[in-house]
């Protein structure tokens, strides 16, 4: 379905990711994890998988790769949300200065390798993971992490200032995001390869098209070749405005779908009327509209969605999902009537 081959028999649901709050809410609210042991190693997956099937995903993310693998800064603040699904702290990247300023700190800085990637959790996933469903990890992050190592505002100096150092950081990431895109793929429970990459703000990209287009792109060309070649297709997150890059993506990378809409900058649905017959349209109710919006609101609003991206006359290729994330902030409410009028929909 998500290579638009043939029309979807129901409505599939799909997510970068649910928020370890969101997990949390569910599994507590139905109790789904009860008969489950919490001092069981791998208790975390067997509660994931649980959530997930119970919300009727094919596929979901498991998050083996740890955060640190690229140690950087970070500013903290404490989480406002109310109630239960609080983290109690969310972090920033910093967007001034960071972990990479010159050579001096590119030579001493501990660029990882994917022989350093504990594999028990996906280990464990290729043995237990029920039929029917598969699982993915977000791959590709290369220009996010070129902006993260260096502070976005020192990047912007750098690609004039010093932009061999920018090309011999971006060559660093995209050879790990590659060789790790390797890694996974040789997992037959990996049924997707999902890069995450924002290349955009809300009226164009971070950089000029031209940067992307010869330091960014071909990495991602590169990582959905490698998953094309083991069977699986490849799905591109990214946020912001990508309209200069679009036919890049689709034509030159070859991304099976792309995810992460916002209605003030292009609606799921429009989306789809532009490429929906040649890329899967991923997700797109808006976070901000879920955030808001009464029930019958988002019943409407799930239902025009499904309208506009499933008519006959265009084959497949949609997912229902949120726009972005499914949030800790997200009432919980909301999401699961937004799941639900999907579970009602007849096509």
């Amino acid at each position: 379905m998500l290579r638009r081959e043939r029309a979807p028999k129901r409505i599939h649901h799909i997510e970068l990711f649910l928020d370890p709050e969101i997990i949390e809410a569910v599994d507590r609210r139905f109790d789904l994890s009860r008969d489950l042991d919490p001092s069981d190693p791998f208790y975390t997956l067997q509660r994931d998988i649980r959530v997930h099937a119970f919300l009727g995903y094919d596929a979901f993310r498991i998050g083996f790769v740890h955060k640190d693998l690229f140690p950087m800064p970070a500013l903290e603040s404490g989480d406002t949300v109310a109630g239960d699904q609080n983290r109690g702290r969310r972090e920033w990247v910093v967007e001034h200065e960071a972990a990479i300023r010159n050579w001096d700190e590119f030579e001493d800085y501990p660029w990882p390798q994917v022989n350093q990637i504990d594999l028990t959790s996906l280990e464990w996933m290729e043995k237990n993971l029920p039929g029917g469903m598969g699982c993915y990890d977000l791959t590709a992050h290369i220009f996010e992490m070129v902006t993260f190592l260096q502070g976005y505002e020192r990047l912007c100096y750098n690609l004039f200032d010093a932009p061999e150092l920018v090309v011999a950081i971006c060559e660093k990431i995209g050879r790990f995001y590659v060789d790790f895109t390797e890694l996974i793929c040789d997992f037959r429970c990996i049924s997707l390869v999902w890069g995450s990459d924002d290349l955009g703000f809300r009226s164009t990209t971070m950089t000029s098209p031209e940067f992307l287009r010869e330091r960014i792109l071909p990495w991602h060309r590169e990582c959905a070749r490698i998953a094309h070649e083991h069977g699986k297709p490849y799905l591109l997150h990214s946020c912001g405005n990508l309209e200069p890059v679009m036919e890049e993506l689709i034509e030159n990378v070859r991304i099976d779908g792309k995810h992460s809409f916002e209605d003030t900058i292009l609606p799921a649905t429009e989306a789809y009327r532009r490429y929906g017959q040649r890329v899967s349209i991923l997700g797109g109710i808006d976070v901000d509209f879920l955030c808001r919006a009464s029930e019958p609101e988002i019943r409407r609003r799930v239902r025009e969605t499904l309208d506009a991206c499933t008519s006959e006359d265009r084959g497949s290729g949609y997912c229902l999902g949120t726009g972005n994330t499914v949030a800790n902030y997200i009432p919980l409410d909301n999401y699961l009537v937004m799941l639900d009028e999907g579970r009602r929909y007849r096509l």
